[in-house]
């Protein structure tokens, strides 16, 4: 079978290579092209579009490279048309993957979406498109099976695949650092250059005000050490690590992370954590207005309460930071209530079983039905 998979981040290239390693354990004659990463065509799919070139973050960004965005559109129908694949699976990345779906549609194309969009946090009217393009929407967050079925839409719930990704770095890693003294504070500023420059220097504003700890940034790896040199260029004792994050975090006491991925991720290295957002003020105004949830922590939105600091926009600065730090690290009563939300929040997700495994069995189940 042919299968065409388009992701537009590096979430999306993890779960994205996972998934191709099921297809491919399945269907011994996969032929494969996506648009992702490194780890997908490391699992054997032919990239053909990168995601670090295709990441524009916030409104305006979006508007100021609406000329590439065009073009890449225009890319990928032809390259699906040139391809004729079985199927098509999309990767949340809705601004990109929900105007594909319009057109996969027409064109006849069965179309799979593994990682709903976040319909349910704004724009819910997308729901519509989902509804007349989309074959199976698969979802990987407890409470959007119950979101989807408001609007009458059957899903199917298959766990978070982040459980077997951890899951197994743990049974990998397990007992590898027994010694470690956990005194290493994560800083996670995200992927994009945009977010970083915003955010890295404000997360570096609490460093003099921890000197027993040591502070590691996990590098983003499609950006260059100049970058990051030059930022950190007041901080010599601060490191960095690449295309280690999740050694990082298994060793570390805390940390501070950008919304997105990563939260979820640190949640479950059981890391107590601080959520840092800050976007253009224009975006974050934009945003506000548009935006229906309570949170932006995937964390606390899979919770429905606040089980870590989300500190957002203004709030965002380095006396909230050396607050909110100084707590996770010295008040015993928060860290054991975050580690009892932590292990809720890890049962909540496991329930779903293997997120990959079932995510495959599905698209075979739609181009290949008993």
């Amino acid at each position: 079978m042919k299968y065409y998979i388009i992701a537009g981040e590096a979430s999306g290239d993890l779960h994205g290579s996972n998934l191709i390693m099921e297809l491919k354990q399945r269907d011994h004659e996969a032929d494969i092209r996506c648009w992702g990463g490194d780890k997908m065509e490391a699992a054997g799919a032919v990239l053909v579009k990168h995601y670090r070139d295709l990441a524009f973050m916030g409104f305006i960004e979006v508007i100021k490279n609406l000329p590439t965005i065009f073009k890449n559109l225009a890319f990928c129908k032809k390259d699906i048309t040139n391809f004729k694949p079985d199927v098509v699976v999309l990767i949340d990345y809705p601004g990109f993957n929900l105007r594909m779906a319009k057109w996969i549609k027409q064109e006849g194309y069965k179309i799979v979406f593994y990682i709903s969009p976040q319909v349910w946090a704004w724009k819910e009217n997308r729901v519509n498109i989902i509804k007349a393009t989309v074959d199976k929407m698969l979802v990987i967050l407890p409470f959007e099976k119950e979101f989807y079925k408001k609007w009458n839409y059957e899903v199917e719930y298959v766990g978070h695949p982040l459980i077997e990704v951890i899951d197994e770095f743990n049974s990998r890693h397990y007992n590898q650092n027994p010694s470690s003294p956990k005194n290493i504070i994560a800083l996670l500023p995200g992927s994009r250059k945009q977010e970083i420059e915003k955010k890295l220097p404000i997360m570096l504003s609490v460093v003099k005000h921890f000197p027993a700890y040591e502070f590691i940034v996990a590098k983003a790896p499609s950006l260059p050490t100049a970058f990051y040199n030059e930022i950190l260029k007041g901080y010599p004792a601060v490191k960095t690590m690449e295309n280690k994050t999740y050694n990082l975090l298994s060793v570390s006491t805390a940390a501070l992370v950008t919304s997105g991925t990563a939260t979820l991720e640190t949640a479950l290295f059981k890391v107590p954590e601080i959520i840092c957002y800050k976007g253009s003020s224009v975006s974050y105004q934009i945003a506000k207005r548009l935006i229906k949830i309570k949170f932006i922590g995937l964390v606390n939105l899979i919770m429905n309460k606040e089980v870590v600091k989300e500190l957002i926009q203004d709030e965002l600065s380095e006396d909230n930071l050396l607050k909110e730090l100084g707590l996770i690290l010295k008040d015993k009563d928060k860290q054991n209530k975050i580690q009892a939300d932590y292990a809720a929040l890890y049962n909540l997700l496991s329930a779903g079983g293997h997120a990959s495994a079932k995510a495959a069995d599905a698209i075979l189940r739609l181009i290949k039905p008993l």
